[in-house]
């Protein structure tokens, strides 16, 4: 691992609740599907997680076991009742490879989507960028798709955990996001009646034996709670400070944004060159998300809100871990690499 790891937006270390409860799992191994007393067990077990997941969320709704956000994103926008009709612009590449060429909501310069155009079927938004951190203002969406007879689908891959969920009919979450295991998410509906069934597993809306260690795992991440935002918050805004001090930019740096996520932009000096010189200092952050930060293409993020100078952004995101000599090691190596 690197010395100073900054990219807890990409995945976030294992809590030892998590892994004490993965464990408690792995020894109820029996298949929660199966009628005899082990698997009825592990049925109850994985109840009672899915209450606890409920509970911690302060979800009134359903819940279908995952993977992770994107196979929740994919369940989401392959069988809702209503037909796809638009994605932000802004959206994470696991909902964009769904969208194909349905509409695109385009957003402002901070990213915040333009209620524009057809609203009348299944939307996706997310409530926190991946990229920039920028919290999206739902409660005015979900008003226009909604009086627009539409659903809203959230992904909240970023945001669980961390900020209350948005009142959305659909919503998708990532365990390894919040402290959970990887392999591990949900999706959250507000109501069976707005999904088509397949068959198998999860009430027939996802097939698979459970992953029940990893439901396990998940609730207890969760109910780990997220009082350690504020010191997050802190430490963002010293780095927000500094950034500018040093003759940097900040995106959307005043816009309403997630404490641990922040996009830098660095005048002179490219993404990939920047993300080279910090992993041979030791210090651990991306371009972009993780699911795209190997392309040498342009964020589309950034591109989507017309950012000037789009290459020249990284990303630093902060996690429970992170300490004052983090950002301040960070900083120093920002300032070096700048020149």
């Amino acid at each position: 691992m690197p010395a100073i790891y900054l990219d807890h937006a990409a995945t976030t270390p294992l809590l030892p609740a998590a892994r004490e409860a993965m464990l408690e799992g792995f020894a109820i191994w029996a298949n929660p599907s199966s009628p005899h007393k082990a698997g009825r067990a592990a049925r109850a077990a994985l109840e009672d997680a899915r209450e606890r997941v409920k509970a911690a969320l302060g979800w009134q709704g359903e819940v279908i076991f995952t993977s992770g956000a994107s196979e929740a994103l994919a369940i989401a926008m392959t069988r809702c009742v209503q037909p796809l009709a638009a994605v932000s612009a802004v959206e994470h590449e696991a909902v964009l490879r769904w969208a194909g060429d349905v509409a695109r909501l385009q957003v402002d310069g901070a990213g915040r989507a333009r209620l524009e155009g057809k609203l009348a079927g299944l939307v996706a938004v997310q409530q926190v960028n991946n990229e920039t951190g920028l919290i999206q203002p739902l409660d005015a969406v979900i008003g226009a798709v909604r009086a627009a007879g539409g659903l809203l689908l959230a992904d909240c891959a970023q945001a669980a955990g961390k900020i209350a969920l948005p009142p959305a009919d659909l919503i998708a979450i990532s365990a390894h996001k919040f402290g959970g295991p990887i392999g591990v998410g949900a999706l959250l509906v507000r109501d069976w009646a707005m999904l088509k069934p397949t068959g198998g597993q999860e009430r027939g809306y996802r097939g698979g034996t459970e992953n029940l260690a990893g439901a396990l795992a998940m609730a207890a991440a969760l109910e780990a709670g997220s009082d350690w935002l504020g010191e997050a918050a802190r430490l963002r805004l010293r780095l927000d400070e500094a950034i500018v001090a040093a003759g940097g930019e900040v995106v959307a740096q005043d816009a309403p944004r997630l404490a641990t996520i922040a996009g830098y932009r660095m005048p002179g000096r490219s993404a990939n060159a920047q993300l080279i010189r910090f992993d041979g200092m030791g210090i651990a952050v991306s371009a972009g998300s993780a699911c795209s930060s190997g392309s040498l293409k342009a964020s589309p993020v950034l591109t989507a809100m017309d950012y000037p100078n789009a290459g020249e952004v990284i990303r630093v995101s902060i996690g429970r871990e992170t300490t004052e000599a983090d950002v301040d090691a960070f900083l120093a190596a920002w300032r070096e690499i700048r020149g």
